[in-house]
């Protein structure tokens, strides 16, 4: 197994501004360890951090910020503006991945919790405890020692004086997690690139190809090969390790930025008389988040269980160039660079746990006449449903009055939900 870590950096909405200092409220590392993986990009650890506003309106990194590693923190003081391009792409990613998952058991519910996503991606680590009376690392996870609990079941809880760490395992939801937030990173940092707001980089001015008979080209096109370069070696840096959770967050990071590059589009502006379009500027753009993510949700639907493989060399320089995934299933095929890998199952779900850390299902809203992942029989895990019916009262036919008000009558109707029990 291998052990690791990756680290990137979350940002809520600043609050007000006080003095100089523009407090922000980072969500820390996003350490993922899924149900089924450790490490990552969604572990987030809590933490309130300065950022001194700059007399051009910059967030600079204030040099006694600890939470992000040396090298993450060289990153960003070398790219000044890139700080709130990785937080946007955080935000992004996690809106993107809410949207994916609404009506799935698990809906990517982020919680004020040390870690965003909960236990289902937190953090692992072989630290000295004082909850439970020993822990020891078996086949690469800890097992725990409690009277009345089976020692063969993670997570373990371990606590630090300044925050809970779980021993979780990597699922498929790991994966999308990881792919989606490495690919929020690299698109938010490229976009910010051709808008000017990161110093170090600009418009991407390489053609991929020459100029049509009606079109050349030119414009501002989206820099996706330095928002690939940024976000690998960003948010890569902090996976540490050469077992199998190193080797699948790696993957599917790269998948999740791959997908983002897969993507580009050329986008052309029509230049002549009266519109007639008798040439066109064309440069290359950026797909948008929901179609990363719409890939990414197809590929977390027929993701790779792995394992852990050597490659038969002991030319490499370290374990990781030693091992490499392979499908656990022989008769499948290797995964490719875009797919998504897990090597663990995934939870049902279904019901509470503080151990496992998953919220259930109890209280969300399904469809009665759906036979889908949504439908009430299948989201509320065959526990049967409650139906409410309630009047609601919503403005309607809203009139423009010049100059200048709108009027509008109120209008009541009747809604039915339906709620897990």
């Amino acid at each position: 197994m291998c052990p690791q870590e990756r680290s990137i950096v979350a940002l809520l909405p600043p609050p007000p501004v006080q003095d100089s200092i523009l407090s922000i409220t980072i969500l820390g590392k996003l350490n993922l360890d899924l149900p089924c993986g450790r490490g990552g990009i969604a572990n987030l650890v809590s933490s309130a951090n300065h950022l001194i506003d700059s007399k051009r309106g910059q967030l600079v990194l204030d040099p006694s910020l600890a939470l992000l590693s040396r090298r993450q923190r060289r990153l960003i003081r070398q790219n000044p503006g890139v700080l709130h391009a990785i937080a946007a792409g955080l935000h992004s990613a996690i809106k993107e991945c809410k949207w994916q998952f609404r009506n799935r058991r698990w809906n990517c519910p982020t919680t004020q919790s040390p870690t965003l996503f909960g236990k289902i991606i937190s953090r692992g680590e072989l630290l000295g405890t004082t909850n439970p009376r020993s822990g020891q690392q078996s086949n690469g996870r800890f097992a725990c020692d409690r009277p009345g609990e089976d020692t063969a079941l993670p997570p373990c809880n371990f606590t630090t004086p300044n925050k809970t760490l779980f021993v979780t395992t990597g699922c498929r939801e790991t994966a999308f997690v990881f792919a989606i937030t490495s690919a929020g990173v690299m698109h938010a940092v490229a976009r910010s690139c051709s808008e000017g707001a990161v110093e170090s980089c600009t418009c991407d001015r390489r053609r991929p190809g020459p100029g049509g008979s009606d079109w050349h080209w030119g414009g501002c096109s989206d820099n996706a090969e330095f928002g690939q370069a940024f976000s690998r070696e960003f948010v890569d840096s902090s996976e540490r390790g050469s077992d199998l959770r190193y080797l699948t967050n790696l993957h599917n990071n790269e998948a999740g930025r791959t997908t983002v590059y897969s993507q580009m589009q050329q986008e052309c502006k029509c230049h002549g008389m009266s519109g007639s379009c008798t040439v066109r500027t064309c440069w290359m753009r950026l797909p948008s988040l929901r179609v990363v993510g719409d890939l990414l949700k197809d590929r977390f639907d027929g993701a790779s269980r792995v394992i852990y493989a050597n490659k038969g060399s002991n030319r490499a320089s370290n374990r990781a160039d030693l091992c490499h995934l392979q499908p656990e299933n022989p008769t499948h095929k290797p995964p490719s660079v875009r797919d998504l890998v897990y090597f663990e199952k995934s939870p049902n779900f279904c019901s509470y746990s503080r151990k496992i850390g998953t919220r259930g299902t109890t209280g969300r809203t399904c469809n009665s006449s759906s036979p889908a992942l949504d439908g009430c029989e299948l989201l509320c895990c065959g526990r049967g449903y409650r139906t409410r019916t309630e009047e609601v009262t919503e403005r309607c036919h809203c009139i423009f009055h010049w100059c200048c008000h709108v009027s509008c009558l109120n209008c009541t109707s009747t809604r039915i939900s339906h709620q897990c029990l």
